[in-house]
């Protein structure tokens, strides 16, 4: 698994980076001061580190000049104060790119997806030799899985990645569409240029054309300049359109159009704009279903499944949900330095539970478990929904020594629990405002 070292001296901006680079498929180690920074790079070498280009005790570029991680990491500058000279400097002593704050969080996902590509093993080698006894291997890029229904989906990537086929993934929410998607994307010819992730289903109707397509200064009120669309800053590379039954239909015959031409008018341009773009478009939805329920066009829907790929439920994989399971629960105690494990009966119930929201509701299930645990993780760790044991924690008991946050953390999540997840009880009982609560419960998905 590749590694990545994210430094800055902001602790809130740095938990949020640091797991958003996890997500990419990456373990992180993350520090607030360049001296933390060389500690962290002498006790293990990044394959990508992510550096404020201002800390308190020096400047990003330092660890450049004395560490000389050019040669064998990705560098990326990050700062909130650009300017053209310290730019070049960067570029010029070895960092490979130079990201402003706010970060464009596409290009940055871009520039994760090409580091991992290089660290991937050859993986469509791992898919063909058919002479050989078969084989399975229990990851492909950002994807983890050794059951029979993701070998399956490994070798369907495997054989469709180096093409420029569209490939549409099928399956329920949760199911990890999103990094079959990015996975397809860094297998791929095209995985130097931008991976660009849109989902049609979080965007407003009034503003998806302009997303996708763009739109020229003074082209409708608040068109202040000339704005390139996903489309557009997708060229070259990889398009991935999620949740695409959500797109308003009279916007698919535009998306239709590009896709069979290669060409978009940008909102208020007369000119035709060229784009080489491969789509990947996902759907949680039945797509036969969606065109019946005139949710999707039936020509797009021929056009965008030359290969579709069902994406399987977890209930479906069998052995996976171990799998899965113990791998978020190592991040987690990675990140705090703890040693949690799961007790067989524990894994038991986790084994024997359907999963309706599938991977995504296994992870937060093993998140929560994880605050809940005092060491090793117990059926009493587990939300009643997943077979925990029956009935609320009615007191806690803490070892001397554990830290004050520690505490508050576990009152919080067994009052929560105790009253069936009502946030406005919950903050009654405890004495706090519903404001600091969801705050308390924000930073804790950040562990």
């Amino acid at each position: 698994m590749p590694h990545a070292l994210a430094v800055d001296d902001d602790p809130n901006f740095l938990s949020a980076l640091a797991e958003l680079i996890e997500g990419q498929g990456f373990t992180t180690n993350t520090a607030c001061t360049l001296r933390d920074a060389r500690t962290q790079v002498s006790n293990r070498i990044p394959d990508v580190a992510l550096v404020d280009l201002y800390l308190p005790d020096g400047s990003g570029i330092d660890l450049l000049k004395d560490l000389e991680l050019g040669t064998t990491t990705e560098v990326v500058l990050m700062t909130g104060h650009a300017d053209v000279e310290s730019a070049v400097q960067a570029l010029r002593l070895g960092a490979s790119d130079y990201l402003t704050k706010p970060l464009d969080i596409g290009r940055l996902k871009s520039i994760l997806a090409n580091v991992a590509s290089v660290q991937q093993p050859a993986a469509p080698a791992a898919a063909v030799a058919p002479q050989e006894e078969e084989r399975q291997y229990d990851r492909l890029g950002l994807l983890l899985g050794a059951s029979g229904p993701m070998q399956a989906v490994y070798e369907m990537l495997n054989r469709v990645a180096p093409t420029d086929a569209s490939v549409f993934l099928i399956g329920e929410s949760g199911t990890g569409k999103d990094l079959a998607a990015q996975t397809l994307h860094m297998l791929s010819l095209r995985s130097k240029a931008p991976f660009m992730p849109l989902n049609c289903g979080a965007i407003s109707p009034t503003l998806i054309e302009s997303e996708l397509f763009g739109h020229e200064r003074g082209s409708f009120t608040g068109a202040a300049r000339r704005h390139k669309g996903y489309f557009e800053r997708s060229h070259m590379g990889t398009l991935f359109l999620d949740e695409i039954t959500e797109m308003p239909i009279e916007l698919q015959v535009k998306l239709l159009r590009v896709l069979e031409t290669g060409q978009l008018n940008r909102i208020g341009g007369d000119a035709p704009v060229e784009v080489d773009v491969r789509v990947i478009a996902a759907t949680n939805r039945d797509p036969q279903k969606a065109v019946n329920d005139g949710k999707l066009r039936e020509d797009l829907l021929y056009r965008l499944q030359v290969f579709p790929i069902h994406m399987p439920p977890l209930r479906e994989r069998g052995e996976d949900v171990e799998l899965l399971a113990n791998y978020f629960l190592e991040q987690l105690n990675e990140r705090q330095g703890t040693a949690k494990r799961f007790t067989e009966d524990s894994m038991e119930r986790l084994r024997s539970h359907s999963w309706p929201g599938n991977v995504r509701e296994l992870k937060n299930v093993v998140h929560r478990a994880f605050i809940m645990a005092d060491q090793d993780i117990s059926p009493r760790a587990l939300p009643r929904e997943v077979g925990g044991d029956a009935g609320p924690q009615r007191s806690l008991s803490f070892q001397v020594g554990t830290s004050i946050e520690e505490v508050e953390r576990r009152l919080i999540m067994a009052t929560l629990d105790a009253h069936g997840g009502n946030k406005r009880k919950t903050a009654d009982i405890l004495g706090v405002s519903l404001k600091t609560l969801y705050n308390r419960l924000n930073s804790y998905r950040d562990v």
